[in-house]
């Protein structure tokens, strides 16, 4: 993936900072205060932090791969990442227990709701390849995050996540890894299919359910949190995956793009049960103290699943591109 355009003081330094060639650990000033200034759900903020968390994944072109454990860099990203999470704890409401937010997750709104339902029932062509575009900063890296739960857990908790994941990668068949077949998604409705080629179209919401789920991901202490955002994730797929396949066939997807989401009803329909009685479950057996943590997991997910939703939807009903510049 090449670097991105910045979006901002605290983005550009980084950028400037790994893509003039300077060795990591050398003398690199960083904008610590400036990151302390930025809105914490901000474009500057998001794509900063988006640039950090990148490292642990595949990198950037050109890029040394020793800047991964660059200490200044992980101080700019540790002051980003703080202001990330103060904001969601301040904003995500968690006022239920454990089976009450999974209930809660759960239950959708008469005739289902979001981006899926607006897609299946309304939606133009030109929206759902926008949307596409979203979801590929995610989907191109589908399941790798909550891979980092694996060595935080033990016993069953382990095993049904292992067994989940499995899945996701394929059950040992490259041609089926979820992230693959997302990709010929992309490619059937006749966009990029390179990992992170939206990286410069999508906006500070997509950007921010990414950044969740690695900065659950990167800190074991927040392992709770990241089996709650896991849980959500395969909890809430079939539904939303069953009407972007009846979207898809409306609008004369072609077999690829609908396979990909018929893979996940049926899929994900079985991880659910696995997931809530096995993962979560065996989870909280062991370590109870970690039951407010999966609370904040499932409804941190949610709200800015919601956000992104309300930013997606309000742009389409006025008329106006989604993405930071059209497709």
């Amino acid at each position: 993936m090449r670097l991105p355009t910045p979006r901002g003081e605290v983005s550009a330094a980084l950028v400037d900072a790994l893509g003039r060639g300077v060795e990591p650990g050398r003398a690199v000033s960083l904008p610590h205060e400036a990151a302390a200034r930025a809105r914490p759900y901000g474009e500057d903020a998001q794509l900063a932090l988006y640039l950090g968390y990148e490292l642990h994944y595949r990198g950037f072109e050109g890029v040394d791969d020793a800047w991964e454990w660059d200490a200044e860099l992980l101080r700019l990203r540790g002051v980003l990442e703080r202001r990330f999470l103060a904001a969601l704890r301040a904003d995500v409401p968690c006022d239920g227990d454990v089976a009450s937010t999974v209930e809660a997750a759960l239950r959708e709104p008469v005739g289902g709701g979001g981006v899926s339902a607006y897609l299946r029932d309304a939606g133009e062509w030109w929206q759902l390849r926008e949307y596409a575009a979203h979801r590929s900063l995610y989907q191109l890296k589908e399941a790798d995050p909550h891979a980092w739960a694996i060595p935080r857990l033990t016993g069953r908790a382990k095993a049904a996540l292992v067994a989940v994941e499995y899945d996701e990668f394929g059950a040992g068949r490259a041609e089926r890894i979820h992230a693959d077949l997302f990709a010929a998604l992309l490619a059937d409705l006749g966009l990029d299919d390179g990992y992170g080629g939206y990286l410069d179209a999508a906006p500070a919401p997509t950007l921010a359910t990414v950044n969740l789920m690695s900065l659950l991901g990167l800190r074991r202490e927040l392992r709770g949190a990241l089996v709650g955002h896991f849980a959500t994730v395969e909890m809430t797929s079939p539904p939303a995956s069953r009407r972007m396949v009846e979207a898809l066939r409306r609008l004369g997807a072609g077999p690829a793009a609908v396979h990909f989401y018929a893979e996940h009803v049926e899929a994900d329909a079985v991880h659910e049960q696995l997931v809530r009685h096995e993962v979560i479950g065996d989870l909280l057996r062991r370590e109870p103290r970690l039951a407010p943590d999966v609370v904040f997991g499932i409804a941190a997910t949610q709200w800015l699943e919601d956000r992104l939703a309300d930013h997606v939807l309000g742009a389409w009903r006025e008329g106006r591109c989604s993405l930071r510049a059209p497709l």
